[in-house]
């Protein structure tokens, strides 16, 4: 506990002194945040006070063509259960990253603290020219179509429900990208994986063009070892934006297909901008009925946080609207189609100065609670405990 305490005290001593310095180079920043949370009762587990911590440093240095990105990052959880906040505030999925990059530790006794840290960059960029970059080490890489639900994203796409996380998780690939034009763009990734099904290769290329007002793109190759392909399309029909994307893959010898439909627009209420999103997915990934969704936790692709969501068909509705410069009220909706279960989540939302955001708000989860032997899992949400959060964020 004391290499801990020090531990801590070095990162949040290193936070206040570059946020103090009069003059930061623009190759170096930082984050800070901390977030209070109290969960509520459920049949599985006890009411619950925690208290997460992260700090994210920063840094982009660039020597002509080549240039470097390394961010390091700790987290420190202090509760006063064992019990898990649902969040998993504090993890990154991983799809088996090969590079030793991380680490935590648990309190062995009553496990109230938790502290880990993490490099979630570390890569070399090479520019030869202004049509061509290559990439090598933990990078993030972003291939989402639409905004929340994206099953054609084969790189660690973010949690849907997760309000804390402002950065992607880094993966651990070799990247080329070349530009043939403004508007287009020729990618390609290779990654090695060591999971519990062993070494696992993904290779893909993708090519992404504008037409009109309209970007186009797809993707191919391995994935995980599968072969897999996919296709997305963003652009507007009237004042909605229109995204959607669709992905087959072979796994395990059976074909799966897996796609997300959704629309977005701004309003103007009163003055002031009203942001509205609607998705729908259709996961062949996921599972079709409660009895389904412990097999499904124990497969390859949710273990590799392939899965954002345990229901084959699901429904997200996403709002937020601006009541002030300084302060949104927002809401999130998700909707199990398969079980009729629903998590709810209003929030507000405060911007204190240039660099310091404060957000607050609760979850709630609806649905049938009543486990059985056949069922353990009756619902996808209504399992999901009360919990309300605050949360403030320190930029530098």
């Amino acid at each position: 506990m004391k290499q801990l305490s020090r531990a801590v005290c070095v990162g949040l001593g290193t936070a206040l002194s570059v946020s103090s310095a009069v003059a930061q180079p623009n190759w170096l920043s930082g984050y800070l945040q901390t977030v209070p949370l109290f969960t509520e009762a459920t049949p599985l587990s006890p009411s619950n006070v925690s208290d997460f911590n992260r700090f994210r440093l920063t840094l982009t240095p660039s020597w002509g063509p080549f240039s470097v990105e390394t961010s390091y990052e700790q987290t420190l959880t202090v509760r006063q259960h064992r019990t898990p906040d649902g969040f998993g505030l504090g993890g990154v999925p991983s799809g088996g990253e090969w590079l030793p990059l991380e680490n935590s530790f648990t309190d062995p006794d009553e496990q109230h603290v938790m502290w880990g840290h993490r490099l979630d960059r570390l890569n070399v960029t090479y520019s030869p020219s202004r049509t061509v970059d290559m990439t090598v080490g933990r990078q993030a890489v972003s291939w989402g179509t639409t905004l929340f639900l994206t099953p054609a994203d084969p790189f660690l796409p973010f949690n849907p429900s997760d309000p804390f996380r402002q950065f992607r998780g880094g993966v651990d690939a070799a990247r080329l990208r070349m530009y043939p034009g403004p508007l287009s763009t020729i990618d390609f990734v290779v990654r090695a994986t060591e999971t519990l099904e062993g070494e696992e290769v993904t290779a893909l290329a993708r090519g992404l063009t504008t037409w009109r007002n309209w970007e186009f793109s797809g993707w191919a190759g391995s994935l995980y070892d599968d072969p897999a392909a996919a296709v997305g399309a963003a652009g507007g029909i009237g004042a909605w934006a229109v995204r959607v994307e669709a992905v087959v893959r072979d796994v395990r010898g059976r074909l799966i297909g897996r796609g997300a439909l959704g629309l977005d627009r701004i309003l103007q209420v009163a003055g002031r901008d009203l942001f509205i999103v609607f998705e729908y997915q259709r996961d062949g990934l996921a599972a079709a009925t409660p009895e389904d969704y412990l097999s499904r936790l124990l497969t390859p692709e949710f273990r590799r946080g392939e899965l954002q969501v345990l229901g084959r068909d699901e429904a997200v509705a996403q709002a937020s609207y601006q009541v002030h410069p300084l302060w949104s009220l927002g809401g999130l909706t998700m909707w199990n189609l398969n079980d009729a279960s629903v998590l709810l989540s209003p929030n507000v939302s405060y911007n204190a100065g240039d660099a310091t955001m404060v957000a607050g708000g609760v979850y709630f989860g609806f649905g049938d609670d009543t486990i059985t032997t056949t069922r353990p899992l009756p619902s996808e949400f209504g399992l999901a405990a009360t919990t309300g959060y605050l949360s403030v964020s320190f930029f530098f």
